[in-house]
C-alpha cells in the first residue's frame, strides 16, 4: 500500500512540476515561492520612476508656458523630449515585468529525498542546486532587519554536513510549518523513520 501511495504521489508531482527530474519513487512535499511583498516593491519602484518622469515633463511644459529663460525649449525639442520620455517610460514598464519574472523564478522544491533550489539572478543567469536531505545538518529561518520583521519575510537556511555549505532561500514569507516539515523529512532520511512527537 505504501509503495502504491508513493507511485501516486510521484505521478501527481511529475504532472504538477514537469521541470523537475524526479526519481521513480520521489515526490514533491513542499513547493516554496518567494513572498509577494517583493513583487509589490518592484511595482512601487516602477510607479515612482514613472511619477518622476511625469514631473519632468510637467516642469518643462510649465516653464515653456511661463516664458521662463531657464528651461525654455522650442516645440520641436519638446516633441523630441516627449518621445524620449515615452521610450524611457516603456523601458521602465518592460524592466518591471523582467524583474517580476526573475523574482518569481526563484523557487525551492522539497521532495521526500532532496531539496531542489532553482535560482535566477537575471534573464540569462540561472542555476539549480540539489541537496540530499540526508546531508542536511540544520534547518532554520532567520530575520535580521526591521524590514523583514515588518513584512514577515526572512531567509530559510539549510546547512550541510561535511563541506559545511549553507544553502539559503531569501524573501520567504514567515513559514508556518515549512521548517518543521523539512526537519522531519531530514530526520526520516537520516534515520529511516519519522521522529517521535514529543
Amino acid at each position: 500500500m505504501k509503495k502504491e501511495l508513493k507511485k501516486l504521489k510521484h505521478a501527481r508531482s511529475a504532472m504538477a512540476h514537469p521541470d523537475i527530474d524526479l526519481e521513480p519513487d520521489e515526490y514533491v512535499v513542499l513547493h516554496i515561492k518567494r513572498a509577494q511583498v517583493g513583487v509589490v516593491g518592484i511595482w512601487v519602484t516602477v510607479g515612482l520612476l514613472i511619477f518622476a518622469l511625469c514631473l519632468i515633463l510637467i516642469v518643462f511644459a510649465q516653464n515653456n508656458n511661463l516664458d521662463s529663460t531657464l528651461f525654455t525649449i522650442d516645440e520641436h525639442s519638446m516633441g523630441f523630449l516627449r518621445l524620449a520620455v515615452l521610450a524611457v517610460f516603456a523601458l521602465i514598464i518592460f524592466g518591471g515585468f523582467i524583474a517580476q519574472s526573475v523574482y518569481n523564478a526563484n523557487q525551492l522544491y522539497i521532495t521526500n529525498y532532496r531539496a531542489i533550489q532553482k535560482s535566477r539572478t537575471s534573464l540569462f543567469a540561472n542555476s539549480t542546486n540539489i541537496i540530499k536531505l540526508s546531508r542536511i545538518e540544520d534547518v532554520s529561518f532567520r530575520q535580521k532587519t526591521l524590514f523583514e520583521h515588518l513584512f514577515s519575510i526572512g531567509t530559510l537556511r539549510m546547512s550541510t554536513v561535511g563541506d559545511e555549505t549553507t544553502y539559503t532561500f531569501n524573501w520567504l514569507a514567515t513559514p508556518q510549518d515549512e521548517v518543521k516539515i523539512i526537519s522531519h523529512l531530514v530526520y526520516e532520511n537520516k534515520h529511516g523513520q519519522p521522529p517521535k512527537d514529543e
